[in-house]
Order: structure tokens, then sequence, then C-alpha cells
């Protein structure tokens, strides 16, 4: 399930995180790339080290911490600390990989399950070419190329690439969340139901049918949970 969420941060947070990323250091993202992965990956990212990394990790929790639509699409138990990377120049793609089963914590106190990627845009979709996220499912390849401060979701199992920047600078932040609910199927039927739930309420009420139908949903959830 690939799912799109407008306006994750605010215009002012946008221009925060580009002035934090912009006053930078940037290292060579293979350093934190597993084995195949860093076979393919030419891009810089930000180290563990970085001075703004902390500031910047706090304003895009926050951000997610109001995002109902990446609450219910994700349903995050633990969310890997933000990371954020940057393709222009020499460094400037990421070829076909799946992203690791499981991250230690950077601090390095346990680890997250990758069951949800997700990607946050932070260039504006005209100021570079190239750069278009590709992630494979079933049904083929789906590009994904989001104005700035909008985000993707999807399944960490699936495998992805980002093409080669030819003009200008793609700067995002990704991160991986292990889910209450580890199955995806499990994971796209609660969302459309909470999805289709939203819009009854919006259009009828809590009727009786739309109450009991959440109490449905939420019957499943603690049938599927892993807390």
């Amino acid at each position: 399930m690939l799912i799109t969420i407008p306006d994750v941060l605010t215009a002012e947070e946008l221009a925060l995180a580009r002035d934090l990323l912009a006053r930078s250091a940037w290292a060579h993202g293979g350093n934190t790339a597993g084995m195949q992965a860093a076979q393919v990956k030419n891009n810089r990212q930000l180290g563990e080290e970085a001075e703004h990394l902390p500031a910047l990790r706090q304003l895009v929790l926050g951000a997610l911490s109001r995002s109902a639509t990446f609450f219910t699409a994700a349903l995050p138990l633990h969310i890997y600390p933000p990371l954020f990377n940057r393709y222009g120049d020499e460094a400037n793609s990421f070829g076909n990989h799946v992203d690791g089963s499981v991250r230690r914590l950077p601090d390095g106190r346990g680890y997250v399950r990758t069951d949800v990627s997700a990607t946050l845009f932070l260039s504006d979709p005209d100021s570079y070419d190239g750069g278009e996220l590709m992630i494979e499912d079933t049904f083929g390849d789906h590009g994904v190329k989001l104005a700035a401060g909008s985000m993707v979701v999807y399944p960490s199992s699936s495998i992805h690439r980002v093409l080669p920047v030819t003009r200008g600078e793609r700067v995002a932040c990704f991160m991986w969340m292990q889910s209450m609910v580890r199955d995806p199927g499990q994971r796209r039927l609660l969302y459309e139901m909470d999805m289709a739930l939203l819009k009854l309420r919006q259009d009828i009420g809590d009727t009786d049918p739309v109450v009991r139908l959440t109490g449905t949903y939420h019957n499943l959830l603690r049938q599927w949970a892993d807390i």
C-alpha cells in the first residue's frame, strides 16, 4: 500500500528544516547502508554526529505526531529516528534495494523492525530533474516526486530506488516504522476502513451503523495489534 500525505510540514517548519540542512555537513550515504544497498547507494546523508540532526528530528517527529493520516497509515509502534539525505552532482542516485528488516537504534538501545518506510520531500519538485522514488509492487513501478513538505508511506518490503538527479538537488527526510500491525494486508484493510468511516462521519454523522462499524475497526485492531 502506497499512501501520499500532503503538507506534513507547515511552511514555517519547511523553512526551518531547509535552513538547518543548509548549515549542516554531509557524509557519504553508504556509511549507513546494508551490504546489498551499499553497492548501489550513491548519495549524501547527515551523520549521527551532525550538529543540527537532533533539532531536525524533533521537528519532523513533532509534525508526524499531529498527522492523523500518518498514524492510520503506519500505525507506528516505534519510529526509527528520522534521517536526511541529499542527491545531486556526483552523488545522485540509489539503485534497486530492499530496506533491511531490522535497524539497530543509533543509541544502541535495541532494534526497530522495519515494517513501513517513509520519505518526506524537502525540495520543490521543479527545482531538480530526476530523483523520482520508484517503488515496485504487484501492479508495477510507481514513480513518486512530491511537493516539498509532503510524504509517501509504503511497505519496507518493497523493492525501490531513486532515479539519478540530473539537475539541481533533491533533499529529503526518510525513516522506518515498526507498526503495531505487522501484516501489510491487514494494515491496508484497517486504513481503508478508517478512511471510509471518516467520510461516513462527515456525511451522515455518528449514526448507529457508523458507531458499530467503528467498533468493528477497533476490534480488528485489537485482534491484530502487537504492542
